[in-house]
């Protein structure tokens, strides 16, 4: 069939909508009609080729939206279910087996190898073949995936919003309810006011932590976190020494830390932040670091730890955030911005100059 899709042809492009042909849903997938999908920093540094993937390239691994039709082999989707669509996974390899999807041993192949799960694509246009990101491609009117990416999600939830908690929001929420588990009473450290740092304050205040200090160096967006659940805020263009900051509102150091920049610098300040004993959560996509492992690791018992999507079961995991969404304790919505399809390229601009915090794009009736 043929589909409006934003492809990226050459590195660093701006997005072209595109007509483009999308096949047949095959054993165990599904075609969506997507509603709405987020942006996310992911498909900046790919569309920049910092993380490599094949080109053309449709990107877009934030997608939520409606089946249209299922292929061979599906019993658990019907058409017309709702669903929000996370990362990709082989299903067979023993990480898989143990519950542990987020680090499927194809997971680079099968999510940035442009491919899905048969090792083709469903995309193409003028008979050559078009890269797919995280076996989604959601920067597009409809999409085709398999129904290991997929959660079903109530139909009385704006579909619109679902997207962000197959990536962003996951992780940082993840990264707090399913890797840190801080016990009542501990304090926890998130350095990034973004859609995962602000994820992650969410999901503390929901733990019953008794210290989250957000540090980041917008004063309105340190303002949104405390009003998220952060109990102190560390502006760190106006405090020179953040980690004493930090350890004099700790009494000492925190237990947890989660660090969601990338920033070199700050992932030092991660560690040397955290008390003895602490663990430092590191899921920014971070480069070269340079550490003093005897100071700031080593000597004092801490631990450091990268975690990728959350370390998050999609179908278990988006239900359970959605639950505390309608209950009123997870107001993931107050980081949201809605653009038509049509202003991708707006969105990425916002969304690199900070003036939004989680743009989604919505399709086309």
């Amino acid at each position: 069939m043929l589909i409006k899709a934003a492809v990226i042809n050459e590195k660093g492009n701006e997005f072209i909508i595109e007509d483009v042909e999308l096949a047949e849903p095959k054993y165990n997938e599904v075609l969506v009609k997507i509603v709405a999908t987020g942006v996310c920093h992911t498909d900046s540094v790919v569309r920049d080729q910092l993380i490599p993937t094949p080109l053309p390239i449709v990107l877009g691994h934030e997608g939520a939206g409606i089946v249209e039709k299922v292929g061979p082999g599906v019993s658990n989707f019907e058409v017309g279910d709702h669903v929000g669509i996370s990362f990709s996974s082989c299903g067979c390899c023993s990480n898989c087996l143990e519950g542990h999807a987020y680090m499927c041993e194809d997971f680079n192949k099968l999510n940035f190898g442009g491919i899905m799960n048969d090792g083709t694509t469903r995309l193409s246009k003028d008979g050559k073949e078009i890269a797919m990101l995280f076996g989604q491609s959601t920067f597009a009117t409809h999409s085709v995936v398999n129904t290991r990416n997929i959660t079903k999600v109530d139909k009385d939830v704006d579909l619109r919003l679902i997207g962000p908690l197959g990536c962003g929001i996951q992780t940082g929420a993840g990264t707090v309810l399913n890797r840190l588990k801080p016990e009542f009473g501990s304090s926890i450290v998130v350095f990034g006011c973004g859609a995962v740092g602000f994820s992650a304050i969410m999901a503390a205040k929901l733990t019953g932590c008794s210290k989250i200090i957000a540090v980041g160096r917008s004063a309105e967006k340190l303002e949104l976190a405390k009003e998220l659940g952060a109990t102190d805020v560390v502006n760190s263009k106006e405090i020179t020494d953040v980690v004493a900051e930090i350890k004099k509102i700790t009494n000492g150091g925190a237990n947890y830390t989660v660090e969601t920049t990338a920033v070199p610098e700050i992932v030092n300040q991660a560690l040397y932040a955290l008390r003895t004993l602490g663990t430092s959560a590191i899921v920014g996509a971070t480069g070269d670091v340079t550490i003093n492992v005897q100071n700031a690791l080593m000597g004092e018992g801490k631990s450091m730890i990268g975690v990728i999507e959350g370390d998050s079961i999609p179908q278990v995991f988006i239900p359970k955030i959605i639950e505390y969404y309608k209950e009123g304790k997870f107001p993931f919505d107050k980081l949201i911005k809605f653009y038509k399809f049509e202003e991708i390229n707006k969105a990425f601009e916002d969304s690199k100059k900070g003036s939004v915090i989680k743009p989604i794009l919505v399709m086309n009736d």
